[in-house]
């Protein structure tokens, strides 16, 4: 008897029609497996319809490679680099795809191959008798074979055609990245040199091959299909983008709506912003066309283009209502003229009507910069940033009419359009951050109103550092779009990439730039959160005064743990090895031994005082010859401030072992004591009713709690008075006492008590 492929041997022990159903059983349980397979894993048309849309990307390029020639430009190469590249890794993807479809399938089929040569289902010898009683179900496995066996094979055959179609199809894709990459070598080398003919050299009409029209059209036609993969293939990215605008759009509707409420707005009255409405549609659309630059760093030029100009439309529908009709017309004017360069850049053409519309563009906006450079502020943006955006727009647009004249036409387009759009970015970063302003201002507001967070923070201040951290993220957008414009983020980030994750050795150590820079800037965020922790927890600025509340030991506690676990994550992102962290910390602990005592017991004394409590922000203490307010608690040291307004910075170790007075650790009652001398033949009686009427009059006196007056010393003619008085707290005292003497210098002679 032939081997069984399905792994079924004869067993002496079952009979012979056992055997043969078992192995009958065997072969359906396979057959219906490889069906399962053809049918479940094998979608070819899928596979058909994305090297259909991959040969759709690459046409319009192969067009218009075919169109320009040996003319290398730079617009639109680094795109269609983009473009080629996602191409060749979804054919890569799909080759191995493919290529473990063919495996599978060659398995299969041979399997079959394997079945259909089995002894069981052929009716010779002396099982043929035995074999008779299953003579249906061997029927139907000979039936199922064949169709599954066709199935495999034109699964295979599939599968094979689409390998070859693949693999054509990227032998197309490295062919158009090859010669993309050189005329991207070339479009660097002729960077200065004449492309078309001088200017006063141009021809009336276009001398390119083919008409100007189709040119044109067929320029048109390539960045479309740039646009429309670029937006197709990162929508991702946009959705991000969009989330996030959607949730401003909902944050500042709710404030508005929260300022309704009657009890809100009878505090904050009515609401007022230049560019916030209850429904803020516009201020959306302007936040989620300025972020996006960052969701989508690789995007085409025109891509740039267009959002600059959707973010104009955007500005005029605002501006119309504020500028007065000579500034309208005048923005009307830059609105139209930044269309007319977008147009004139999508056009291949060298003729002299088109370079002069260019050049004439280009003067404007020259004449734009320098009048508006000293005049025009923005009070969102230092005026550094103002000047060096007119001082590029001046000197892009200068330098395109410079190349124009000389023939280089391509790079003179690039810089004219960048110059522009870096004006168009001032203006609406500078609406962006008023934007954000606002939106951070109702929110203080809301809050204020219902004793929120920002009722504990200082607001003014809060304002002042949100503004500065806005320029710089509106200062880092706006270098962002420069460098994309230029078509230069690909390659300087690229190159940044590859500083940072270079392997390097130092010794035995290995590191890269990447975890020096992750381990300083973890240490850096750790550092700035632990000195604004107070701001979580209510803190305000301390001062010298009685309005100031004790706080807990939970801003220390919060300031510790970060510490820790920035430490923690520093090391981890450090990528420095356990065995040379050991040597570190073995380091670290010599360096203990011979030298760092006292830090690390200002560091212990600092995590004791934490847990323990011996006092709290706020409270007056006394150590020493130093009196003050607590006014923060450090890891290392705590500070103090004095009646005299000086800080105080003393070690933790001091706090703990020190003889430590804690005035207002349970209540901020104290007992304070004044002396008072009489003549001995003063009568004390009437001396006491004055002293506990004035007392009785002074605010800062406890009032279920009388002074004690007590005889402290006789003279021979004079008698001491100590008067011991409750007061509300210690902040109190030297202003009490003032009052207190005051009242006695203008009472004690209408009673007749003479003071000593």
């Amino acid at each position: 008897m032939a081997q069984n492929p399905i792994g079924v041997k004869n067993d002496s022990v079952k009979t012979i029609p056992d055997t043969l159903l078992f192995r009958i059983q065997s072969a359906q349980s396979a057959i219906t497996e490889i069906n399962a397979a053809n049918k479940k894993g094998y979608d070819l048309e899928v596979i058909q319809r994305k090297l259909s849309d991959i040969r759709s990307n690459i046409d319009p390029l192969k067009t218009a490679f075919s169109v320009k020639g040996d003319q290398p430009e730079s617009k639109g190469l680094l795109s269609y680099e983009l473009i080629l590249k996602d191409a060749d890794s979804r054919l890569k993807a799909i080759t191995e795809a493919l290529v473990k479809s063919s495996n599978d399938l060659q398995r299969m089929a041979q399997q079959v191959t394997q079945l259909s040569g089995d002894s069981l289902l052929t009716a010779t010898g002396n099982d043929a008798a035995d074999k008779a009683l299953y003579g249906q179900q061997i029927k139907d496995i000979k039936l199922r074979l064949d169709q599954v066996g066709k199935a495999t094979g034109e699964n295979l055959n599939s599968v094979n055609r689409l390998l070859a179609s693949t693999s054509s199809l990227g032998i197309e894709v490295s062919n158009l990245r090859a010669q993309t990459a050189e005329r991207l070598e070339q479009s660097g080398k002729l960077a200065l040199s004449k492309q078309q003919p001088y200017f006063w050299d141009a021809p009336i009409k276009n001398q390119n091959k083919g008409a100007t029209g189709n040119l044109i059209l067929t320029s048109y036609i390539g960045q479309q299909q740039i646009l429309k993969y670029f937006i197709s293939t990162t929508w991702d990215n946009r959705l991000l983008a969009f989330l996030i605008s959607v949730l401003f759009f909902v944050w500042v509707h709710h404030n508005f709506s929260s300022s309704k409420r009657t009890v809100i707005k009878r505090k904050i009255g009515t609401l007022k912003f230049d560019y916030l409405r209850p429904y803020p549609i516009l201020a959306t659309l302007i936040i989620l066309l300025n972020i996006t630059p960052v969701f989508e760093p690789g995007a085409p030029s025109l891509y740039i283009e267009l959002i600059a100009l959707v973010l104009l439309l955007l500005m005029t529908i605002h501006l119309r209502g504020t500028l007065e009709k000579k500034q309208l017309r005048f923005w009307f004017a830059i609105t139209l003229l930044y269309t007319l360069l977008i147009l004139g850049n999508a056009a291949v053409d060298d003729g002299l009507p088109l370079r002069s519309a260019l050049m004439l563009i280009n003067i404007f906006f020259i004449w734009l910069g320098v009048k508006m450079y000293r005049k025009t502020s923005f009070k969102v943006f230092p005026k550094k940033y103002v000047h060096a955006v007119f001082a590029l727009l001046v000197i892009f647009n200068a330098s395109a009419v410079v190349l124009n004249l000389f023939g280089r036409v391509d790079l003179a387009k690039i810089l004219s359009v960048t110059g522009v759009i870096g004006l168009i970015q001032l203006i609406s970063l500078s609406v962006f951050t008023q934007i954000m302003l606002d939106a951070f201002e109702l929110q203080m507001r809301i809050s204020s109103c219902n004793n929120g967070f920002f009722s504990r923070i200082n607001q003014s201040k809060a304002k002042a550092k949100l503004k500065k951290a806005l320029s710089v993220v509106s200062l880092l957008l706006w270098i962002m779009v420069l460098f994309m414009n230029l078509s230069l983020i690909s390659g300087i980030w690229q190159w940044l990439t590859s500083i940072v994750s270079k392997p390097r050795v130092f010794g035995s150590i290995h590191f890269s730039f990447g975890n020096i820079l992750f381990f300083t800037v973890i240490i850096y965020i750790s550092n700035k959160l632990q000195k604004h922790v107070p701001l979580l927890f209510g803190e305000e600025k301390i001062t010298f005064n009685e309005s100031s509340g004790q706080k807990g030991s939970k801003v220390a506690l919060a300031r510790l743990v970060i510490i820790i676990a920035g430490v923690l994550l520093a090391v981890v992102a450090s990528g420095l090895p356990m065995d040379k962290l050991t040597v570190v910390l073995g380091a670290f602990g010599v360096g203990i031994g011979l030298g760092m005592q006292n830090i690390v017991n200002n560091f212990v004394s600092g995590i004791i005082l934490i847990f323990e409590k011996p006092f709290r922000i706020g409270d007056y203490v006394e150590l020493a010859d130093k009196k003050g307010k607590v006014r923060d608690i450090g890891i290392r040291s705590s500070k103090l401030l004095t009646p005299q307004g000086s800080e105080v910075i003393i070690p933790n170790g001091d706090l703990l072992s020190g003889r430590l007075v804690n005035w207002t650790l349970n209540n901020e009652y104290i007992k304070t004591e004044l002396l008072l001398k009489v003549p001995a033949d003063s009568d004390l009686e009437l001396v006491n009713k004055t002293i506990k009427e004035i007392v009785s009059s002074q605010d800062a006196a406890v009032r279920n709690l009388d002074a004690e007056i007590l005889i402290n010393a006789i003279a021979a003619d004079s008698v001491e008075l100590k008067v011991l008085c409750w007061i509300s707290n210690i902040y109190v005292e030297a202003d009490f006492k003032n009052k207190f003497l005051r009242a006695m210098l203008i009472n004690a002679p209408k009673n007749g008590i003479k003071m000593l």
